[in-house]
């Protein structure tokens, strides 16, 4: 799984920068001031939590016993939730994409709680 975490990371820390490149460059004429707040917000977060995938797949790769899953799919699914209805919102302006985005928030949260947790219970 170690791999399977970088890899993610990796192409996640590529879209962040790609995404936040083309929301700086191409939306700053596009997008009123919320827009833009809400898509800073997204490549934000899902530059914040690459970097945790990043660590749970160094963590799994050195302490392969101490089980980092759970974590790691926490950060995926909310990177997925959370940035991506922020995307479509700030893009699209249907409000209704906001509905999905506690979602995302709430796997922010089990992700970090089930790294503390991995971390109190693993042999690190």
């Amino acid at each position: 799984m170690a791999r399977f975490w970088l890899v993610a990371a990796s192409i996640f820390g590529l879209l962040s920068v790609a995404l936040g490149a083309f929301g700086a460059h191409s939306l700053k004429n596009i997008l009123d001031d919320y827009g833009r707040s809400v898509y800073e917000k997204a490549v934000l977060y899902q530059m914040f939590h690459t970097m945790a995938l990043f660590a749970v797949g160094l963590m799994q790769h050195f302490q392969k016993e101490t089980p980092f899953s759970g974590a790691g799919w926490g950060f995926l699914i909310g990177i997925v939730l959370f940035s991506g209805s922020l995307y479509l919102l700030a893009l699209t302006g249907m409000k209704w994409l906001g509905a999905i985005t506690p979602f995302g928030g709430v796997s922010f949260l089990v992700g970090w709680f089930l790294l503390a947790w991995s971390l109190v219970k693993g042999r690190f």
